[in-house]
C-alpha cells in the first residue's frame, strides 16, 4: 500500500476517479435507454466492433480513442445499410457485424508481434492511464451526450412507446433510432478506456438495471443510474487498490454487485410492506363465548 502515498500514484488515481465518474454519468443516461429499448446486444457488438480500429490505431501510433470511434462509427453505418438494403432483421445484422468486426480485429492483432500488452488494455481497459487530455475529451463527450439526450428525449420516449404513434405525431422514429444508436456508440467509445471492450456493457447496463428497481420514470432512472455508476467506479477502484485486482474488471463486478444488492433490497422492502399491510388475524372465540351471538331485534317485543 506504500505506492498509494506517492504523489504521482495519487494523481493517477484521482484522474481515474474523475474520468470514471464522467463515463459513469454518460453510461447512466444512455444505459437507461439501452435497458428500456432492449439494446444490450447492440452495446456488446459495438464494444467488440471497436477492436479493428483500436488495433490499427495502436499499430499506426494514432490516438486509440480515435480508432475506436472510427471503427464503431463504421459498424453503426453498416448496421443501417444491412437493415435497409439487405432487408435483414435488427438482431441478425448486429450478429453478422459483431462476428465480422471481432474476427477482423483478432486478425490484425495476430499479425502484430508486440501486441500482448496493448491487447490486454483493449479487452480490459486501463483506467489508471487516463491523462489530462483524456479528461478534457471525456468531459466534452459527456456534455455532448447529455445535451443530445435532453434534446432527443421526447422522440425517444415516443419511440419507446410505439414507433407508429411517433410517426403519426411527426417525431420521425427513424431519426430517433439513429440518434439512439449514436448515443450508444458514443457511450461505448467513451467507456472503452475505463473498462475495456469486454466489460463495457457492464457499466452501460448494470447501473440502469439497478436503478430501474426503484423508479419507473425515465429521468429519475437516469439520475439514479448515473449515481450508481459513479459508486461502481469509486468502489471498483477501492477494490482494485486493496485487493490488487484489475481496475476495469473490479469496476464491472462492482456494478454487477450493485444490481444484486438492489434486487435483494427491493425484495426485502416489498416483503416488509406486504407484512405491514396484511391485517392481523382476529383472535379465536373462547369456549364460553357464543361464536354466533344473536343481534337484538330493532323492533319492540309484541305485547
Amino acid at each position: 500500500m506504500t505506492w498509494l502515498t506517492e504523489p504521482f500514484a495519487l494523481e493517477f488515481v484521482q484522474r481515474a476517479a474523475v474520468g470514471g465518474a464522467l463515463v459513469a454519468v454518460l453510461c447512466g443516461v444512455v444505459g437507461t435507454w439501452v435497458v428500456v429499448r432492449g439494446m444490450a446486444f447492440l452495446g456488446e457488438a459495438l464494444a467488440h466492433g471497436m477492436l479493428p480500429g483500436v488495433a490499427f490505431a495502436t499499430i499506426a501510433g494514432l490516438p486509440v480513442l480515435l480508432g475506436a470511434a472510427a471503427s464503431a462509427a463504421v459498424m453503426s453505418i453498416a448496421l443501417g445499410v444491412l437493415q435497409r438494403r439487405g432487408r435483414l432483421s435488427y438482431d441478425t445484422s448486429i450478429g453478422l457485424l459483431f462476428v465480422g468486426m471481432l474476427a477482423f480485429g483478432v486478425i490484425v492483432i495476430s499479425h502484430s508481434g508486440s501486441f500482448a500488452t496493448d491487447a490486454t488494455a483493449i479487452l480490459f481497459g486501463d483506467i489508471l492511464a487516463i491523462s489530462g487530455q483524456d479528461l478534457v475529451f471525456l468531459a466534452a463527450a459527456t456534455a455532448a451526450g447529455l445535451t443530445l439526450a435532453v434534446l432527443a428525449h421526447r422522440p425517444l420516449v415516443a419511440l419507446a412507446l410505439d414507433a407508429r404513434v411517433a410517426a403519426v405525431l411527426g417525431l420521425r422514429p427513424a431519426l430517433a433510432q439513429a440518434l439512439l444508436v449514436g448515443l450508444v456508440t458514443l457511450a461505448v467509445v467513451v467507456s472503452y478506456q475505463a473498462v475495456g471492450s469486454l466489460l463495457v456493457v457492464g457499466l452501460l447496463v448494470a447501473p440502469a438495471v439497478a436503478a430501474s428497481q426503484w423508479t419507473r420514470r425515465i429521468p429519475t432512472t437516469m439520475a439514479l443510474a448515473a449515481v450508481l455508476g459513479v459508486v461502481a467506479v469509486l468502489g471498483g477502484l477501492l477494490v482494485s487498490w486493496f485487493g490488487a485486482t484489475a481496475a476495469g474488471s473490479s469496476i464491472a463486478m462492482t456494478a454487477i454487485g450493485l444490481v444484486a444488492l438492489s434486487w435483494a433490497l427491493r425484495a426485502a422492502t416489498r416483503a416488509l410492506h406486504a407484512a405491514v399491510r396484511t391485517p392481523a388475524p382476529s383472535p379465536a372465540p373462547s369456549d364460553s363465548e357464543d361464536p354466533c351471538p344473536t343481534a337484538p331485534s330493532p323492533w319492540p317485543p309484541s305485547s
